[in-house]
């Protein structure tokens, strides 16, 4: 009889703590959006009416938009940038974005388009702060298991990537260290005329 109060207290304590979580972080929506569009994004690239030259443009303008609903490349930006994005002038910023943009883009698809035939299973969130989450996948396939964790935002009524971490590796974390090297001893033009050349804009 004088456990009942203790297993009372606990009961309580329990139900205060659930009460207590963020109702986005129960809801699931972080995970419901990123899941919606990876999957619309794996449609466009399993799409076999868009295979070959006659479906190129058609494919490349889909991609497009289904990236775009994915990531928010300006915070990938300044993510990427750390302080240094305050040494980038209005249009400086624009171009860097646009540019960063198409990089992005195009390193995701590359590693995405590799396991298009692959089942894609997205397991759950991790609550980062009260704006960002953690939303785990893992693609399995024949030869293994492989980790994709999408780092999200809340913006506005939306949530949007900020960074991808591929089998433990940040895609932005590579260009960090780079831009950070050139940014050491150069202006900020140098890191958008490396990006052009890389985007062949030069």
């Amino acid at each position: 009889m004088k456990k009942r109060p203790a297993i009372l207290i606990l009961l309580i304590l329990a139900l205060f703590v659930a009460t207590a979580i963020p109702i986005h972080a129960l809801a699931g929506v972080p995970l419901d959006t990123v899941k919606s569009n990876v999957n619309g994004l794996l449609d466009v690239l399993r799409d076999p009416k868009l295979q070959g030259e006659a479906g190129k443009k058609v494919k490349a303008a889909k991609i497009e938009t289904a990236a775009d609903k994915l990531f928010d490349y300006v915070e990938l930006s300044k993510r990427t940038l750390g302080l240094n994005w305050n040494k980038f002038s209005a249009d400086q910023r624009k171009e860097f974005v646009e540019l960063y943009r198409t990089i992005l883009k195009d390193a995701y698809v590359d590693k995405i388009t590799s396991y298009t035939n692959e089942q894609v299973n997205f397991t759950k969130e991790v609550l980062l702060s009260e704006t960002t989450v953690e939303v785990q996948s893992v693609i399995i396939s024949k030869s293994g298991q492989t980790p994709i964790y999408y780092r999200v935002m809340k913006k506005g009524a939306d949530w949007k990537v900020y960074d991808v971490v591929i089998e433990g590796v940040s895609l932005i974390s590579n260009y960090r260290t780079q831009f950070r090297e050139i940014l050491a001893n150069n202006p900020p033009g140098k890191v958008i005329e490396t990006l052009r050349t890389k985007v062949g804009k030069k």
